[in-house]
């Protein structure tokens, strides 16, 4: 099988449900930033912390599904247990970032004021990938504005958000790398 097939040369693309949709669309906008988010994270791992490492890769595989599910116009999650499609976010993908986050914030100081992005290498990977994920949360806004999206997936993004700055923090700690405030 070849890698190209020229489907796209005219500015088109598949979605899931094989609509042809320009490359522009804000549903293509949408899971191509996530895309990119997943690329990024994987320039931050491994970080050397294995538990970290374990959690960013379970996220990547994550970002796969919401990408599915953002690519996918009839998406469901169902109400039940085996309805619906396979492969979109579910209340379980969002409560698995928030376990991680609780987990973590145990071994963290408060924050009492923001944070300058940064760091550590791999620190400094992970607050970019948060600044990649506001965007891909954005972008999915702006879809829902105009399409039916999976609320799942918008709170998935939001919250990995928040994830992927305790992550940072956390590889930064273990660091040893002191936090930075801003100076106004």
């Amino acid at each position: 099988m070849s890698i190209y097939t020229g489907r796209g040369d005219e500015g088109m693309t598949d979605l899931w449900n094989m609509d042809r949709v320009p490359k522009t669309s804000p549903r293509v906008e949408a899971y191509g930033t996530v895309d990119e988010l997943n690329s990024l994270l994987g320039t931050a791992v491994p970080t050397g912390y294995e538990d970290v490492d374990e959690q960013l890769r379970a996220v990547q595989n994550h970002l796969f599904v919401v990408q599915a599910d953002l690519a996918n116009p009839d998406s469901s999650p169902g109400e039940d247990e085996g309805e619906g499609i396979t492969a979109c976010v579910r209340p379980e993908h969002v409560d698995r970032i928030e376990e991680w986050i609780d987990a973590h914030q145990e071994d963290l100081e408060p924050t009492t004021a923001f944070i300058l992005p940064g760091g550590s290498e791999h620190g400094s990977r992970l607050h970019h990938a948060r600044s990649v994920c506001r965007r891909a949360e954005r972008r999915t806004v702006e879809l829902a504005e105009s399409e039916d999206v999976n609320d799942h997936v918008l709170e998935y993004l939001n919250r990995l958000s928040d994830g992927l700055f305790v992550f940072a923090r956390v590889v930064n700690a273990r660091e040893g790398v002191e936090e930075e405030n801003p100076t106004y």
